[in-house]
């Protein structure tokens, strides 16, 4: 736990107070203020994860992104079908070697109705100091398929889009 070394399990810091709580208290809190929430990670983020549960938790904890070293290919998946967006850390980057510690406030920019699979987005971080760390990540929508997916909030959203004949524009179908 890189929020509050030294302490096991569900603890985190809530910003700008630094407040130490568990995380379900403080994703109600980010959530109750309108803060959507990124997760920093390091390397095969979700290995391990069980089943879509593992994108759902964060999902319905106010996560709208993770960016890590590299992610669990299934995962993945499961995170882009539940609405968050998966984004990959620059080749030896990650949030330590950025100096990032969690407290941080996040833009993230490029993600708009020209994203495409697999294109570079700039992250800024703006540290308690007003210094702003840039860097570039990786977004991890690897179909014209999951790009809508995301643009819908996820495959319930997008399907219920679908029915109810309101989604956003299909890139391309395939009706093999």
């Amino acid at each position: 736990n890189q929020m509050v070394p030294g302490v096991e399990g569900g603890v985190t810091k809530f910003y700008p107070s630094a407040d130490q709580m568990p995380i379900y208290d403080a994703a109600m809190k980010y959530q109750s203020e309108g803060t959507p929430l990124v997760i920093f990670a390091g390397k095969e983020y979700g290995t391990g994860s069980s089943r879509d549960w593992a994108a759902k938790g964060p999902m319905l904890q106010g996560v709208k992104a993770v960016i890590a070293e590299s992610f669990e290919r299934i995962h993945r998946s499961n995170l882009v079908g539940m609405g968050v967006l998966p984004l990959r850390f620059t080749q030896g980057q990650n949030a330590e070697s950025l100096g990032l510690n969690g407290s941080e406030v996040f833009t993230i920019e490029g993600l708009n109705d020209q994203v495409k699979p697999q294109s570079e987005i700039t992250v800024k971080a703006k540290k308690s100091t007003g210094d702003v760390v840039e860097f570039k990540a990786t977004v991890l929508l690897n179909t014209d398929v999951e790009v809508n997916y995301y643009r819908n909030g996820g495959i319930l959203h997008y399907v219920l889009r679908q029915l109810a004949g309101e989604g956003y524009v299909v890139l391309h179908e395939n009706r093999g």
